[in-house]
């Protein structure tokens, strides 16, 4: 099995693409800790390769690939990333979106990196509006499209021991005999 978790930064990928691949006995594949490693190893923050990526599409493309060749080529695998549902396409199981609001996203990434939450939102926009012009010019995929997701979750709404609940009953509760089909991943050019 094959399932794919995605959402813009501090939507609760990480943290639930964790769980859920430990609750399913799942391997847990995660793209931002990649881009994250990518960073440091540049010695820029996260927002700063993000707007370097900007100027170097190498590296997106690079990160991407990666994250392509596993969703092709392993099974039983939780893939999380911004994109993750959409480098996936039709390998995917179940292709799943995280959100939050904004300001619950700001106040977990501030949290989580030790910053102001006024900080953090700050970033998170200018990082969000960086990925979505790179992806559309990149790869024709408009981040903001959520039709190919079989389920869009505002993380928000539970907390963090419920929200895995919700997430393996519906794992749990998917029978092929009663699947109509998938939304099709469609227009996306896989340019790595």
């Amino acid at each position: 099995m094959l399932i794919t978790v995605s959402g813009p930064p501090g939507s609760g990928k990480s943290t639930n693409a964790a769980q859920l691949a430990d609750a399913l006995g799942l391997g847990h594949v995660s793209g931002g800790d990649i881009f994250r490693e990518m960073a440091a190893e540049r010695d820029m923050t996260p927002v700063e390769f993000n707007e370097f990526a900007e100027e170097d599409p190498q590296i997106d493309r690079d990160l991407d690939r990666r994250l392509r060749e596993i969703a092709v080529d392993r099974d039983d695998v939780v893939l999380e990333s911004r994109l993750a549902g959409w480098l996936a396409a039709d390998h995917a199981d179940f292709r799943f979106w995280f959100d939050a609001p904004l300001s619950v996203r700001a106040e977990r990434i501030a949290e989580r990196e030790a910053k102001p939450v006024d900080r953090a939102r700050t970033e998170t926009e200018r990082r969000e509006a960086s990925e979505r012009k790179r992806y559309e010019e990149y790869y024709n995929i408009d981040i903001e499209d959520l039709s190919i997701y079989d389920a869009a979750y505002n993380t928000a709404r539970w907390g963090p021991e419920r929200f895995l609940d919700v997430l393996v009953a519906t794992v749990e509760a998917y029978d092929p005999a009663d699947d109509e089909g998938k939304s099709p991943v469609e227009g996306v050019v896989y340019d790595f």
